[in-house]
């Protein structure tokens, strides 16, 4: 069996733990991973979605990614597979949740926005972006994570981390009773 047969057969063993075990983190935002790599940025982001109790996370565009990074949270944090950005965007909106994603040129800061209960954070893959156009999604608000140094972008599992984080940090790391 070669390394891609492995990865394969060990993502369909999580699959099936995902599906009996896994339950919605206690706040209240979702991750959608818009054709990230699947190497190890899909398992690193279940890791810390698990970390920081996030309801669930959107994978889209790939069939398969490597379980090994999230270190066995695969089977806490629930999370599906779609097809398109457009097919998890529609689902999440008619759920009501206010989308997110991130532009270094964008005018508001992360820390600076208050962040609604049923927010959706979009990433992007680091070298190509998004995989709609802006002007399609008028709706999703556009956000920076402010940096000092001169590197053009964080790896997208640190900045989802970061995201996570400051959602979670906004509500002084406490559940309201409707989240729970």
């Amino acid at each position: 069996m070669n390394k891609r047969q492995h990865v394969q057969k060990s993502f369909e063993r999580q699959r099936l733990l995902n599906k009996m075990m896994a339950k919605p983190g206690p706040f209240p935002y979702v991750l959608i991973l818009d054709h990230l790599k699947v190497d190890f940025n899909i398992g690193k982001i279940i890791r810390s979605a698990e970390a920081f109790g996030a309801q669930g996370v959107d994978v889209v565009g790939t069939s398969f990614f490597d379980p090994l990074p999230a270190k066995g949270c695969m089977k806490r944090v629930p999370w599906s597979m779609k097809k398109t950005f457009q097919e998890a965007y529609q689902q999440r909106k008619e759920e009501g949740f206010v989308f997110y994603a991130f532009d270094p040129e964008a005018p508001m800061s992360l820390h600076q926005e208050s962040f609604p209960d049923k927010s959706a954070f979009i990433l992007g893959h680091e070298g190509f972006g998004f995989t709609f156009k802006k002007e399609h999604y008028p709706e999703i608000r556009w956000i920076k994570i402010p940096q000092i140094g001169k590197v053009e972008s964080l790896n997208v599992s640190v900045a989802a981390s970061i995201v996570m984080y400051e959602f979670v940090r906004s509500r002084n790391f406490e559940t309201t009773p409707a989240c729970r």
